[in-house]
């Protein structure tokens, strides 16, 4: 059985101004950086094997953070972590995409990346990662809309329909019947 503790990278002053970051490359701003060194004292009492993250730097600064709660916790980036290419709408916010297309703007064909890239993308690694064999318990740190495809695909089953929070860790087991054992939790944070 392998053991996958995904996390979404803490907050950036994107994330407060609602902007869609996409594959724009944004640092962590103060506040995520606090997010994530909480969540690297949470994992600190727990043994993982390794961890991957995201080329972009706020996940990378996030996974760093984790990994210097435990020397021996390894990171290793993956291209195919990245965020969901959200195209045109990289940089905006809800009311620039009203103002610039117009209320109906979701019908626009504004280069977001295909769901099946993703799909593809997501079950490249993680059949990678269970092919390695080499560690049982992974952590993945990523992005929202990634994270959110990734239960889609993992656990059709569970229906979630919130947004995956800043610094969240979900746990899913992958054997004959993954299960998702832990969902968006932030208990670290309060």
């Amino acid at each position: 059985m392998l053991m996958i503790g995904f996390i979404r990278h803490g907050i950036t002053k994107w994330n407060k101004e609602g902007r869609t970051q996409g594959a724009i490359d944004i640092p962590l701003d103060e506040e995520g950086i606090q997010m994530a060194r909480k969540l690297g004292e949470r994992l600190s009492f727990e043994s993982w094997g390794l961890i991957y993250t995201s080329p972009l730097q706020r996940a990378r600064e996030t996974a760093e953070l984790i990994a210097s709660k435990q020397p021996r916790l390894k990171v290793r980036t993956d291209y195919r972590l990245r965020e969901v290419g959200e195209g045109r709408k990289e940089g905006t916010t809800e009311m620039d995409r009203v103002r610039k297309w117009g209320g109906l703007w979701r019908n626009l064909p504004l280069g977001i990346e295909r769901d099946e890239r993703v799909m593809q993308r997501i079950m490249s690694f993680i059949d990678e990662v269970k092919k390695d064999g080499t560690h049982k318990k992974v952590l993945v740190v990523s992005h929202g809309s990634f994270i959110k495809k990734v239960i889609q695909v993992l656990c059709p089953t569970v229906r979630f329909h919130g947004e995956i929070k800043n610094a969240s860790l979900t746990i899913i087991t992958l054997n004959d019947q993954n299960r998702c054992i832990l969902l968006n939790c932030v208990k670290h944070l309060n």
